[in-house]
């Protein structure tokens, strides 16, 4: 689906962090957890390529105004990191977007009776608010959030308000436990009595970190990638990471954008 967003906000939440809230067709709130859109910035040449961004949040807005229509919303939470998502983050309230999707494959979320850890850090914790929304109806949540100081550290304050514990760990110690995040993960799973399923999303070092903790636990284990990617839908090859055959001899990719983003741990090479 392809449509015109109108920006109805667009705020800097922590340093180089911004949340952009925009108008939606009514088809959008039904975007599954995990999915996420192709963004065109402008209608000039230069950027050329849409960016790809995790679904934050959808909903329904209400207006301000006296007497305007709730209007379908969508919300993405992004870092400035170059050309494109500094152009972002100049935008006003009005300006218009070029916006295609919902794109890719979700997470699958378990059943009522696992334990839900939530594993994010930094930009990561785009896919992981909606996820936690849709846990938190059948589910407890814990939320395990690391960054190398506070300014990594986002939007906390709504995972709280769904009903989710939060955990936070900072490399430098301005926030949280001093250390990282997988630490104060791994205590809660040797503390866990029932069944923990675990999802995650950030660095790939964080990543390959969670994936190597659910494998040796034999824990349901669901990642998010990132990936550079030209089309969004599988076509330009842009966006492969191996998958768990791959080796020189015997090729084994796995599109980040159409086989994923979200993957099963499993299905992906990790380091050792």
């Amino acid at each position: 689906m392809q449509f015109k967003s109108m920006i109805i906000s667009n705020v800097e939440v922590s340093p180089g962090y911004w949340r952009m809230r925009m108008t939606a067709p009514p088809e959008l709130p039904a975007a599954q957890p995990g999915q996420f859109v192709m963004v065109r910035v402008n209608e000039a040449i230069d950027p050329l390529l849409r960016r790809p961004f995790g679904i934050f949040d959808v909903g329904i807005h209400t207006p301000a105004q006296t007497g305007a229509a709730p209007q379908p919303y969508l919300e993405m939470l992004y870092r400035v990191v170059g050309k494109a998502t500094s152009m972002l983050s100049a935008l006003h309230e009005t300006d218009l977007l070029d916006i295609l999707g919902p794109l890719g494959k979700g997470f699958n979320l378990g059943s009522p009776e696992e334990e839900k850890m939530i594993v994010g850090g930094g930009v990561g914790l785009a896919p992981l608010y909606l996820l936690a929304k849709e846990l938190v109806k059948q589910s407890s949540v814990r939320l395990f959030v690391g960054g190398r100081t506070r300014d990594d550290i986002l939007c906390i304050t709504e995972f709280e308000r769904l009903g989710v514990e939060c955990y936070v760990a900072t490399e430098d110690g301005s926030l949280g436990e001093s250390g990282l995040v997988t630490e104060a993960l791994i205590r809660r799973l040797a503390a866990c009595d029932g069944k923990p399923r675990i999802f995650a999303c950030g660095p790939h070092g964080m990543l390959n970190a969670v994936a190597g903790i659910a494998a040796q636990g034999g824990i349901p284990c669901q990642v998010s990638l990132e990936g550079y990617m030209a089309c969004g839908m599988g076509a330009c090859l842009g966006c492969v990471t191996p998958g768990h055959r791959h080796s020189g001899e015997a090729p084994d990719y796995r599109c980040v954008c159409a086989d994923g983003p979200v993957f099963d741990a499993t299905e992906l090479k990790w380091e050792a």
